[in-house]
């Protein structure tokens, strides 16, 4: 059970650190508002967000305290029962951070941002990783909700970056990012990257390029040009570090004429990691009276996926009048074994241990083509009404070996994960404003798999319905 007490150890010292900065952001926000009633002072800014709500799901799972996403939004695999339940983060991610900007010169300020995501309705850390390590060995009708993340327990779980900025000649930042395929996601689904109406903002496939993890990039460097109606970006992941052991790039272009705005990115990364829960035969050598040695580590690991991703987007907003503004996208994503396969036995993102791996789940090509479209109506300046639909389609990447060799198996049908299948999903959100950092808000999302896609579900469809409040500072 030693690495179990390190990684209770580990929440230990997060939770003092946590603490300490919580402590320091309140400090600070005391002498700003004791200053000029504001949330900035000398550069520096205080934000962040608290939203939190009541859900039901026709089909859901129970509440997790660590993922971030909280209950079953979205159809999932083991979504069972219809479920009620306090819900976190329905249209944002609760956080609160600090975000700085430094004149050195005329035309060069230094700027940083530090971010932390906790759940509302456990006030933990958001950790995605944890709510997988509490349904290891669980049969899927006793799971609580739980799925990989980018947010994985660390203090500063989402943008945590310095760097430099001129007018001129664009900003370049170090440190850990929010990809430039998330953020040209984000500014384009309609929902905002909700997570309770979003198949975009849940899942966060579409936004991490493949897998989930890669919606931010740890040891990363991020530039960000505009000139007039025209902007560039562009990042580079090092690999060969704890949590990201394979490089990643993406450069993005767009544009602005009149009230459309557009942006194409591409993307990879190079030994991508998806995370899931161990199954109970995986732990079974580890039960009984004589536990192998290596077993302290399995009850509290990880299983994971690896693959190299590469994917191309085409993403527009278009703002017609002062009240509607139409929203879609497109996306294209292939999944390849790994150029370099990775042995069981390493710390994945946020420190937890990886102890089993399967490098060769794509045999041929998965490749996933994501699409969305929606509309936001503003009503008036307090009523807002958003609409979006979303829709994945998997191609049929199944195989069988024979005489050692891979060949197609060809299905469409929900017989194997790799069978072709699809996802389609509708979102409606209304959306009251009561000031401009408080509001309401009701919505509902209906979701469901086919074939391929629902290979292993308790249920096809789910329906979400959730009402929340929000407030932004």
């Amino acid at each position: 059970m030693k690495h179990y007490n390190k990684r209770a150890a580990t929440a230990a010292k997060k939770s003092v650190l946590c603490t300490a900065v919580l402590a320091g952001l309140a400090m600070s926000a005391n002498a700003l508002a004791a200053d000029d009633g504001t949330l900035t002072w000398n550069g520096v800014t205080l934000y962040g967000v608290v939203d939190i709500g009541v859900a039901y799901q026709s089909h859901g799972a129970p509440l997790s305290q660590d993922i971030y996403v909280g209950l079953d939004y979205l159809v999932s695999k083991n979504g069972n029962k219809s479920t009620t339940s306090l819900a976190p983060s329905g249209l944002s991610q609760s956080k609160v951070g600090l975000k700085g900007t430094e004149k050195l010169t005329d035309d060069l300020d230094f700027v940083f941002n530090l971010e932390m995501g906790f759940n509302p309705t456990s006030g933990k850390l958001a950790d995605a990783p944890a709510s997988l390590i509490h349904n290891n060995g669980l049969a899927i009708t006793d799971q609580k909700t739980g799925a990989d993340g980018s947010r994985a327990g660390q203090v500063f779980n989402g943008p945590a970056f310095g760097g430099i900025s001129s007018k001129e000649f664009g900003t370049l930042t170090l440190g850990r990012h929010n990809t430039v395929l998330a953020d040209v996601i984000g500014k384009d689904d309609p929902q905002g990257g909700s997570y309770a109406f979003s198949v975009i903002g849940y899942s966060g496939a579409t936004a991490g390029g493949g897998n989930t993890e890669n919606v931010r990039a740890d040891n990363s460097i991020k530039y960000n040009y505009k000139y007039q109606n025209f902007r560039v970006a562009a990042m580079w992941q090092f690999g060969k570090n704890d949590g990201s052991p394979g490089d990643g790039g993406q450069v993005s272009v767009g544009a602005d004429f009149g009230g459309l705005s557009v942006d194409g990115v591409y993307a990879f990364k190079n030994t991508s990691i998806a995370a899931g829960s161990l199954s109970a035969a995986q732990i079974a050598p580890c039960t009984g009276t004589k536990v192998p040695p290596a077993c302290g580590l399995s009850h509290d690991s990880l299983a994971a996926t690896i693959s190299d991703n590469e994917s191309w987007t085409l993403a527009a907003n278009y703002k017609l009048n002062d009240q509607w503004k139409l929203f879609g996208g497109y996306e294209h994503i292939t999944y390849s074994n790994p150029s370099n396969p990775l042995a069981a036995g390493f710390d994945g993102l946020g420190g937890y241990a990886i102890s089993v791996t399967n490098n060769n789940a794509y045999a041929f090509d998965k490749k996933l083509q994501v699409s969305w479209i929606g509309a936001k109506f503003q009503l008036n300046k307090e009523w807002s009404l958003t609409g979006g639909y979303y829709h994945y389609d998997q191609n049929d990447y199944h195989s069988v070996v024979q005489n050692g060799v891979a060949v197609r198996a060809p299905c469409s049908n929900t017989s194997f994960g790799q069978c072709s299948g699809n996802l389609d999903a509708f979102s409606f959100v209304a959306d009251y404003r009561f000031t401009k950092r408080f509001d309401t808000y009701a919505g509902v999302m209906y979701s469901k798999v086919a074939d391929g896609l629902a290979n292993g579900y308790l249920h096809d469809n789910n329906t979400n319905v959730m009402a929340g409040f929000r407030f932004q500072f």
